[in-house]
């Protein structure tokens, strides 16, 4: 790689961190069964109005796990109830691993009071966690 890619390279870099800093939101998938990220977990974002929820947007965790911003650009990421559901279910089929969980839906609340929200999630075959993360 010559000077002028790596540069390039380290522009786009940090491009994309600046723009992943600005969504307010994150999510985070780590295995627990192996210790390593899970890449390509399907993820999905929607907002609870009223007794429906309605859908906000959609990705796939990248080679870290992560998905730096999850919330759809342009959009307000107004106060109210939010859920991220993993597709934990098909992750672990597509690995032939048998799972109990097809899917993790998390619940949370924004309030206002933070600028980001960001939702780990440790799975294993047979359990997951989550928190509040930073």
């Amino acid at each position: 790689m010559n000077i002028t890619s790596l540069a390039a390279a380290l522009i786009l870099s940090g491009v994309a961190q600046l723009a992943a800093a600005a969504n307010p939101l994150s999510v985070h998938v780590l295995n627990l069964q192996d210790g390593l990220p899970s890449a390509q977990v399907e993820v999905t974002l929607e907002k609870q109005a009223g007794k429906q929820w309605v859908a906000l947007g959609a990705g796939s965790t990248n080679a870290d796990g992560r998905i730096p911003a999850l919330f759809p650009e342009g959009e307000r990421f107004d106060k109210g109830i939010y859920r991220v559901t993993f597709k934990t279910g098909a992750w672990f089929a597509a690995r032939k691993i048998d799972s109990f969980f097809p899917e993790v839906p998390v619940l949370f609340v924004v309030d206002g009071k933070a600028a980001h929200y960001h939702i780990p999630l440790l799975i294993s075959p047979f359990g997951f966690s989550t928190y509040r993360g930073n």
